[in-house]
């Protein structure tokens, strides 16, 4: 196999790859029916005139399955990280006791868990069109290096290997689906 057809199936699977990354990333936000310290990953603390990651303010933690605990490491941060939970459309409702912010994850209904199946099988295609439109660049780069001296049978091979690629990345992404599947419908 040449060099350039080399360069091409790696950077084929390196886009995959970062596909199925960005699925990952995208399937942590959907909320299961349990509570998740990634469910605050986005929110944004006005630190001291600063916008900082509520990491970076406070240590998050799940003591059980359907709370979340957020302790600052300064008492006078407590205002700020609350108001931030709160603008961040969540849906959260944290309540204080002076030291820790606590926020109970209500269980979810029957309908919720189905929309949330929805919106994880439409980020799962997003992720499988990612991958297709891979495929598809990288198979037009190879036609295009027959021009360049690259033999039809070497050609045929590399596109057979891009589709195997594709078919792996495709299985990937239904395994993820399927787990972030039963964990939304696990009561």
């Amino acid at each position: 196999m040449s060099e350039e057809v080399e360069l091409y199936l790696d950077d084929a699977k390196e886009r995959m790859e970062e596909s199925l990354k960005r699925l990952e990333r995208e399937l942590v936000k959907i909320r299961a029916g349990k509570a998740n310290a990634s469910m605050l990953q986005g929110v944004m603390v006005d630190y001291y005139g600063s916008m900082t990651p509520l990491s970076q303010v406070a240590n998050v933690s799940t003591p059980d399955p359907r709370t979340i605990a957020v302790q600052p490491w300064e008492k006078s941060m407590i205002g700020p990280i609350e108001k931030a939970i709160l603008i961040s459309n969540l849906g959260f409702n944290p309540d204080n006791n002076g030291e820790v912010i606590r926020i109970n994850i209500p269980a979810l209904t029957e309908e919720r868990r189905k929309e949330l199946v929805k919106q994880a099988k439409s980020v799962c295609e997003g992720a499988r069109v990612s991958v297709r439109n891979t495929r598809r660049d990288t198979n037009d780069s190879l036609k295009k290096l027959i021009k360049e001296g690259l033999s039809e049978d070497e050609e045929k091979d590399a596109e057979g290997d891009v589709q195997k690629l594709t078919d792996s990345y495709g299985k990937k992404i239904d395994e993820l689906f399927a787990s972030k599947e039963s964990d939304i419908m696990t009561i």
